[in-house]
Order: C-alpha cells, then sequence, then structure tokens
C-alpha cells in the first residue's frame, strides 16, 4: 500500500551487489515473450512479477506475521509515536533535497518542523507541529532527480525490498555511497557503531502501518498490477508535490 557492506535489506538500505544481481536477473529475462500491461513504465514485467512473487512469499513467511504480532501487542498511540519519530529523524535527507531543488524557504519550515517537534514534541515522539500547522515535506533524492528533468522512470521490482523504478534506487538509499545512505541516521548506527535496533524498529513499525492496506491488495483481481500503479500514482503524486498534471487525454484517444 523508503554503509558497510554487510548492510541490510530495506528500501533505504540496498548494496551494489544487489543492484547488479537485479540486473543480471532482468537481463536473463529480457527474451522472455510476455503481454506486458504497461509496455512503456514497466517492460521488465515478467521478471517483476517473478520478483513480487518471492517478496510476497517472504513477507507471507517473515515480515508480516512479526509486523501483526507488534501491531497485537503495540496500543495504535505508542504505534503512531514511533512512526513520528522516524518520520522525524528523515529531517537531514528532506532539508538536503530541498536545498538541492532551490526550494530555500520551504527548507526552513522543514528545519523549524524538525526542531519544533524534537524538543517539544519529545524527540520526534508527538507531532505538535502538524498540530501547530507547520507544513510537512517528505523529499528524496528521487524526487529531486525528477526536478531536475528526469522525469519518467521504468518500474522495478526489487527483492527483498519492493516497488521501485531506476530512477528512485538512488533516492531509497540502495547504494552503499548513496545520499539516502549517508543521510540516514539510522543507516548512521549500522554504519557507524554496527547497531541495527534502530532499523529493525523502523522496519517492523512501517510494515506494521501498511497492514490495514493488505486486504486491497489481496482483493484486487491483478495484485502485482495495483501494488505497481498504486506506487507509481504516489511518487507522481510527490514528484509533483501534490499537483500532477492531467492526463492528455488526446494523446490517450489517439488524436492528433
Amino acid at each position: 500500500m523508503n554503509n558497510q557492506t554487510h548492510t541490510p535489506p530495506d528500501s533505504r538500505y540496498f548494496s551494489i551487489g544487489l543492484i547488479q544481481l537485479v540486473i543480471l536477473m532482468l537481463a536473463g529475462c529480457a527474451s522472455q515473450p510476455a503481454k506486458l500491461t504497461k509496455p512503456v513504465e514497466d517492460p521488465w514485467e515478467a521478471s517483476n512479477r517473478k520478483v513480487y512473487g518471492f517478496n510476497t512469499a517472504v513477507d507471507k513467511a517473515i515480515l508480516k506475521p512479526i509486523a501483526k504480532g507488534y501491531d497485537v501487542i503495540m496500543p495504535d498511540a505508542p504505534q503512531r509515536g514511533v512512526r513520528n519519530f522516524f518520520r522525524n529523524l528523515q529531517w537531514p535527507l528532506t532539508f538536503v533535497n530541498l536545498l538541492l531543488q532551490g526550494r530555500v524557504e520551504d527548507s526552513l519550515v522543514s528545519t523549524g518542523r524538525f526542531l519544533l517537534n524534537s524538543t517539544l514534541g519529545l524527540a520526534g515522539f508527538f507531532d505538535v507541529a502538524t498540530k501547530s500547522g507547520i507544513e510537512e515535506f517528505d523529499e528524496d533524492f528521487g524526487q529531486t532527480l525528477a526536478t531536475w528533468g528526469w522525469k519518467e522512470s521504468r518500474y522495478l521490482m526489487v527483492p527483498f525490498i519492493g516497488p521501485a523504478t531506476i530512477r528512485d534506487l538512488s533516492s531509497e538509499g540502495i547504494a552503499s555511497y548513496s545520499v539516502g545512505s549517508f543521510l540516514s541516521p539510522t543507516t548512521y548506527m549500522i554504519r557507524e557503531h554496527n547497531n541495527y535496533a534502530p532499523f529493525i524498529i523502523d522496519l517492523i513499525s512501517l510494515r506494521a502501518s501498511f497492514l490495514p492496506y493488505d486486504k486491497y491488495i489481496q482483493d484486487a483481481a491483478d495484485p502485482y498490477a495495483f501494488v505497481r500503479d498504486a506506487y507509481l500514482q504516489n511518487r507522481e503524486f510527490k514528484i509533483y508535490n501534490g499537483d500532477p498534471p492531467a492526463p492528455d487525454y488526446d494523446a490517450l484517444l489517439g488524436e492528433n
């Protein structure tokens, strides 16, 4: 319904070696005939569907049961507090990308939000900034690349990680030397202190937050296409700051 050589699998911590593995998998499947549902956005659909099946099996066997257990023992309010805490920790990434996009005023607003939540909000567990009417920003390097002109990018389902695009791989902190990796406090704890606890808590709480959306995926006629389209629409929404362009209906209808 997102580093040393032993980087753990997550949307923000992924090694270059695994990217190379994905490329090899795609190359090996490139010659396989397949009926593509979105030829332009998802030309690697045949291999992407296989990776989606693998990810779903891993999630069902490991991550989802842990997330359900966490959801059972952790009341809703503390769960929101944990998610607020980790969202607050993403300020360095958002701040830098706002500057790279030339949005200096927004970067100052984001800084004020971070300082308010970090102090009065008790390290970010309470989102007092939102209650005070301060706008929240969620920016990453993929959005910055789109701002610089890389608007369209091929869809890619990554093992253990999930939906992505070629452009957004850098924004998710996948490479060992990526922008997101070095700006993320949880990655810093792993890289500098070999402490995986913040990463694990972040991952479990994030997965638990998506549990209510599982039913929509399960009920979809094509769960793979549902996840893909939802991801691409969400990325477009973020890239255009909540105001994506209207579809070109003339082009869709083949009219001049």
